[in-house]
């Protein structure tokens, strides 16, 4: 198993991506905590996991909540005495009002809310983190990004300015911890139309546009080699390998998962 003995804290756990992760490390073999707003959803992925035969603890936490997060990242260490896997999963904020919207006719609050929270919730779980991680020399940061982080796209508001200030944010972490042992990886993928949130954006797009939201998806898919998006099962496959000892010539870089939508 790629995650034999290695502790993860994941947060967002109980949305689509952060419970596709937290399934795929539990399969590998990481005892996960798992963290969310949502005390049940969070308890639904920790008990499929422990259904399955994996190892998983639930815990509401607000990743926008400097308190909660230590308080968390503390117990994990003085539970396991390590931290090997720090996986921030959130969707800190609602999109309607943020996406869809002409940045001319865009409140100045409605831009700045994502790169602010974005930006809050990664360095306050990545600065937890790495508190621990230098203490045993080791330890894996993950991000998940999609396209706009790298792409000019419309109607996106302050959604790009945050993803790209979240790849930016990785390349510091390894830079500043890599020789500590600490390795930062941002994996970027197109939306994911099997989540909720991208459901929701693909919609605003779609009625910005005047087109259906089939019709949305189906040019963003068209913009792609694959013709399809990122599946989050491929998400967490991926997160899976770069957060296990087989990923570790990778460190301070963005993991390609859109299909070509992106050529570096």
């Amino acid at each position: 198993m790629l995650l034999e003995n290695k502790t993860a804290i994941i947060y967002g756990a109980g949305g689509a991506i952060g419970g596709a992760v937290a399934r795929k490390f539990a399969r590998e073999g990481a005892r996960v905590f798992i963290s969310g707003r949502t005390l049940s959803k969070v308890e639904l992925v920790a008990k499929d996991i422990v259904a399955a035969g994996g190892t998983a603890e639930a815990f509401q936490v607000d990743a926008l909540d400097e308190q909660a997060v230590e308080g968390l990242v503390a117990a994990v260490f003085k539970t396991t005495g390590r931290l090997d896997v720090s996986f921030n999963a959130i969707t800190p904020i609602p999109q309607p009002g943020i996406q869809g919207i002409p940045i001319a006719q865009l409140p100045v609050d409605s831009f700045t809310a994502p790169i602010t929270a974005y930006m809050r919730s990664h360095f306050l779980t990545a600065r937890a983190a790495v508190r621990r991680m230098t203490e045993q020399g080791s330890g894996v940061l993950l991000m998940n990004t999609p396209e706009p982080a790298r792409l000019g796209l419309a109607l996106v508001g302050g959604m790009g300015p945050a993803w790209a200030a979240m790849e930016a944010f990785n390349r510091n972490l390894s830079a500043e911890f890599g020789a500590k042992g600490i390795r930062a990886v941002c994996l970027r993928s197109t939306g994911m139309p099997e989540t909720e949130t991208i459901d929701i954006v693909f919609g605003l797009h779609a009625e910005a546009m005047g087109i259906s939201r089939e019709q949305f998806q189906g040019f963003i898919e068209s913009l792609t080699h694959r013709k399809r998006s990122t599946r989050v099962s491929e998400v967490a496959e991926m997160a899976a390998f770069l957060a296990s000892d087989r990923g570790s010539g990778m460190t301070g870089t963005v993991a390609n998962l859109t299909g070509g939508i992106i050529v570096d």
